[in-house]
C-alpha cells in the first residue's frame, strides 16, 4: 500500500531539474505520443553494431592463421585459431563489470560512444594484423571495450515509456542475433577479396596485402557511421539524488515507503547469489553457451578444412553462404515459431526438447561430409539451420527462467553476474574448440571417435550435461 500511495502521489506531482539530462528525458516521455520508431532506431543500430565483429572473424580464421605461417601443420591450425577466438571473450569477461560501474557513474552516453569508437578503431586494426600476436591483441582490446550490450539494455529500459518497455528489449536481442548472422555472413564474402573479385581489387591494392582487411573495414565504417549518430541521442542517467517531493501531510508516509524500498533493495542485493532459482538457470545458460560458441568455432573450422581431414574444403565464400541462410532460418523461426512454442510448452521443455534434438543433428555432421553435390548443400544447409535454431531457442528459454527469477529492480545485477559468467565460459569455449579440432585431425584412424567424430561427440556432452541440468532438483522455476 505504501508503494502504491507513493506511486500515485509522485505521478501527482514531478519535480524536473534544470540542467539535468535524466529529467528532460522523463519530460519529453511524458509528453511524447506515439511509437516511438527514432528511440526503436538508434537501439536497433547501436546493438547491431557491436554484435557485427564478434563472430565475423570465424569464417576465414583458418586461412588467416595459414597465412600468419605460425601453425608448423594444417593440423595445427585449429589450436591457434582458438586463442585467437577466445581472447575477445576473455576481454569482456575482465571488464563487463567495471563497464557498468563508469556507466552508472558517468552516463550511458560516453560509454555508448566509447563502446562504437573502439570497434571502428580495434576491429581494423585485427584486419591489418600482421601476425598471431597482433591479432590476439587487437581482438582482446575489442572485447574490452565492447561495453554496449549491459549499457544499452540499461539505456533502452530508459528512454522508452513504461508501455514500450517490452519493445525495447526485443529489439535489444533480436539486433543483437541478427549481428551475429550477418557477421559472419560478411566475413566469408568480403575476405579474401583480391583472390575472389580481382577486377575490383587488385593484388597491389591494401586489400591485395592484407586479404581480412575488408569485411573489418566495413563493420569499423558502419561503427563510425554509428557513433556519429550517438552525438545525438539523449543522455538518460540523473546528474543529482532523486527527490522525494510532496505534501506536508504525506511526507510520513513517502519516507516510510522510501525506506521501506531501500531495505528490500539491500536485502534482495544481498541474496542474488542464493537465488537458486536464478542461479541454478545462470548456470544451465553458460553450459548452453559454451556449446553455441564451441560449435560456431568448430563449424568454421571444420567446413574450412580439407577433405582428407574430414573436413569439406569450402571456401570463405561457402561458409559465408550456410551461415547466412542458416540466419534468415534462425530469424524467421525467433519471429514466427518461437513465441508460440514458448507459450504451448513453456521455457524449460522448450530448452529440454532443443537440446535433446540437436543431439542426432551433430552426430551426423561427419557422415555429411562424405556426401557430395546438390545432397551436401542441402543435408549441410539443414543441419546448420536446425543445429541453430535449437541452440538459440534453448538459450532463450533460459534467459526468460533468469528475468522470472528476480524481481524488475534486481535484473540489471543478474544480467550482471550472467553476463559475466557466460562471458568466462565463452573464453573456454574457441580455446577448447580448437585444441580439440587440432587433436581430432591427427587420430583419423583411431578405433573410438577417429576425426570430427571426437568433437562432435564432445559438442555433444555439453549439450547432454546442460539437458541434465534441467531437471529438479537442480533447475528450479521461481512462482511469481
Amino acid at each position: 500500500m505504501a508503494e502504491e500511495y507513493k506511486e500515485a502521489l509522485l505521478e501527482k506531482k514531478h519535480k524536473y531539474h534544470e540542467g539535468c539530462p535524466g529529467c528532460k528525458v522523463e519530460q519529453m516521455k511524458q509528453l511524447r505520443r506515439g511509437y516511438p520508431y527514432l528511440e526503436l532506431s538508434f537501439v536497433w543500430i547501436i546493438v547491431l553494431s557491436t554484435s557485427l565483429p564478434i563472430s565475423s572473424l570465424y569464417p576465414f580464421l583458418y586461412y588467416m592463421i595459414e597465412d600468419f605461417g605460425v601453425a608448423k601443420t594444417e593440423k595445427d591450425i585449429g589450436f591457434y585459431a582458438g586463442f585467437i577466438g577466445c581472447s575477445f571473450m576473455l576481454g569482456r569477461a575482465l571488464t563487463s563489470v567495471f563497464w557498468g560501474i563508469v556507466a552508472d557513474r558517468y552516463g550511458r552516453k560516453p560509454i555508448i560512444l566509447l563502446g562504437t569508437i573502439s570497434i571502428a578503431v580495434f576491429n581494423a586494426l585485427f584486419g591489418l594484423s600482421l601476425n598471431f600476436w597482433m591479432a590476439i591483441g587487437t581482438r582482446f582490446l575489442l572485447g574490452s571495450f565492447n561495453c554496449l550490450l549491459g549499457t544499452m539494455k540499461a539505456y533502452a529500459s530508459e528512454i522508452f515509456r513504461e508501455e514500450y518497455q517490452a519493445t525495447a528489449m526485443s529489439a535489444v536481442s533480436t539486433a543483437w542475433g541478427i549481428g551475429l548472422i550477418i557477421g559472419p555472413a560478411l566475413g566469408g564474402f568480403l575476405a579474401q577479396p583480391a583472390d575472389k573479385y580481382p577486377d575490383v581489387f587488385s593484388k597491389e591494392s591494401i586489400f591485395g596485402r592484407f586479404r581480412y582487411a575488408l569485411p573489418c573495414f566495413t563493420i569499423s565504417a558502419f561503427a563510425l557511421v554509428v557513433t556519429v549518430l550517438c552525438c545525438f541521442i539523449p543522455e538518460t542517467l540523473h546528474n543529482h539524488k532523486q527527490d522525494i517531493t510532496a505534501d506536508d501531510d504525506s511526507y510520513e508516509v513517502l519516507e516510510a515507503a522510501s525506506r521501506e524500498s531501500g531495505k528490500k533493495e539491500k536485502a534482495s542485493q544481498g541474496s542474488l547469489l542464493k537465488n537458486w532459482p536464478l542461479m541454478s538457470s545462470i548456470i544451465v545458460y553458460c553450459v548452453l553457451c559454451l556449446h553455441d560458441t564451441a560449435y560456431s568455432e568448430i563449424f568454421a573450422l571444420w567446413a574450412n578444412s580439407p577433405r582428407k581431414y574430414g573436413g569439406l574444403s569450402y571456401s570463405t565464400n561457402d561458409v559465408g553462404t550456410v551461415l547466412a541462410i542458416s540466419g534468415l532460418g534462425l530469424f524467421t523461426f525467433q519471429v514466427f515459431v518461437y513465441p508460440f512454442a514458448e507459450r504451448l510448452l513453456g521455457p524449460v521443455l522448450v530448452t529440454r526438447f532443443a537440446g535433446a534434438l540437436m543431439i542426432p543433428i551433430q552426430m551426423s555432421y561427419p557422415f555429411i561430409a562424405n556426401l557430395s553435390g546438390l545432397s551436401l548443400s542441402l543435408l549441410l544447409n539443414s543441419a546448420s539451420i536446425l543445429v541453430n535454431v535449437l541452440s538459440v531457442s534453448a538459450i532463450t528459454g533460459l534467459l526468460i527462467l533468469q528475468n522470472k527469477a528476480v524481481d524488475q529492480s534486481q535484473r540489471g545485477a543478474a544480467n550482471g553476474i550472467a553476463m559475466t559468467a557466460m562471458s568466462l565460459f565463452k573464453t573456454v569455449g574457441p580455446a577448447g574448440a580448437g585444441i580439440l579440432f587440432s587433436w581430432s585431425e591427427r587420430r583419423l584412424h583411431a578405433a573410438f571417435l577417429p576425426g570430427s567424430h571426437l568433437v562432435f561427440f564432445v559438442l555433444n556432452v555439453i549439450v547432454v550435461v546442460g539437458v541434465a541440468l534441467t531437471f529438479k532438483p537442480f533447475l528450479t522455476t521461481a512462482r511469481r
